[in-house]
């Protein structure tokens, strides 16, 4: 594995209640914690920071461009991503504005990552009809590709008035923004991404990454048919993750943090049952999506995980369920001292399992 390869962490800025206590951390408190981890990770050598977007009361972030700004005014180096832009039910030109803007701040480190949403509270705020779910996002991300390429923009759509020879400002630094497309897994999405030669964002919380192997070979050879740049498909995948010193203090420390932030934020339809501690340990298994355990068994799913996907980017949820910002910190400190040296560096794999 070359040096190309990326470590990134994403938020959505949950607030669960403290499982002792009933009471869950304020949004003010919660997003002076993003911005603190954000520093943490850019002084600790990660390449991505990424923040999802929500409409709902138990997450503290809406506006993801303004959180966005604020890491990039206190970091210098680390990429600032989006995890997801709900684009469907946002205007894509304001999307592009901000996101411009964040890459003026933070001079040149921002990304969007598109994404249809996996929760839905967006649809009737913003006056979307859920009938239209793929067909607004499609729409949507052809428009913003067209304000990514030119200052200028005539278009016309279903779902949003004309544009006429329109001005887009500000241009951002890069030139043109990365945009990748996020999905949970849906083959469309997966194949869209290809066909339109865009990056790929992959999240797995849930199936063992084996099962999802094939969604890699089908972006790569959608991208193929189409005619694109190898170099242009891109795959990040994304889970939640723990890392401790040794295996136990992982698996102890994270299960109910784990089950909390699953029985809170995630909608009843979305989940077969509460999870239990022999569900966490099977998804914390080798061949398992879930990454907890000691730095040298995420060292080891990480390389089973890129022999599945050949993928270039890892993002990692850490701060779930209303773990404490100290053990966040510890998480990322970990991480950078243990685990990205091994993987960037295999040689260093290769002495340590040798001695």
């Amino acid at each position: 594995m070359s040096d190309a390869f990326e470590f990134g962490l994403y938020t959505f800025g949950e607030l669960t209640p403290d499982a002792r206590t009933g009471k869950a951390i304020g949004a003010q408190q919660r997003i002076a914690d993003m911005l603190a981890a954000a520093k943490l990770a850019d002084d600790a050598g990660f390449d991505v920071f990424a923040v999802g977007e929500h409409h709902r009361l138990d997450m503290a972030v809406s506006a993801t461009p303004v959180v966005l700004a604020a890491i990039a005014a206190t970091t210098t180096k680390i990429r600032l991503a989006s995890a997801v832009t709900i684009l469907s039910t946002a205007d894509p030109v304001r999307v592009f504005e901000d996101f411009a803007t964040v890459d003026l701040i933070s001079g040149g480190r921002a990304e969007i990552i598109a994404g249809r949403g996996a929760f839905i509270e967006s649809f009737p705020l913003f006056g979307y009809d859920l009938a239209d779910y793929d067909a607004v996002f499609a729409e949507k991300l052809d428009l913003l590709l067209k304000l990514n390429a030119a200052e200028r923009v005539t278009w016309s759509g279903r779902f949003r008035h004309a544009l006429n020879d329109a001005p887009i400002p500000p241009r951002p630094v890069q030139g043109r923004l990365p945009i990748w497309v996020g999905t949970g897994g849906t083959k469309g999405s997966v194949e869209r991404a290809g066909a339109l030669g865009l990056p790929l964002a992959l999240a797995n919380i849930s199936l063992p990454p084996a099962q999802l192997a094939p969604l890699a070979a089908l972006y790569r050879e959608t991208g193929q048919k189409a005619g694109h740049d190898g170099r242009q498909r891109k795959i990040s995948i994304g889970t939640h993750m723990h890392v401790a010193d040794n295996s136990q203090d992982a698996l102890n420390t994270f299960y109910p943090h784990y089950a909390a932030y699953f029985r809170t934020h995630v909608p009843s339809h979305m989940r077969a049952q509460e999870i239990t501690r022999a569900d966490f340990e099977a998804l914390a298994a080798p061949h398992g999506c879930l990454f907890v355990g000691s730095p040298q068994q995420i060292v080891d799913k990480i390389f089973y995980e890129r022999e599945l996907f050949g993928h270039q980017r890892f993002l990692a949820q850490i701060d779930i369920g209303g773990l404490p910002f100290a053990k966040v910190a510890r998480v990322i400190e970990l991480f950078a001292t243990k685990v990205m040296p091994m993987v960037r560096q295999p040689s260093l794999r290769d002495a340590a399992a040798g001695g």
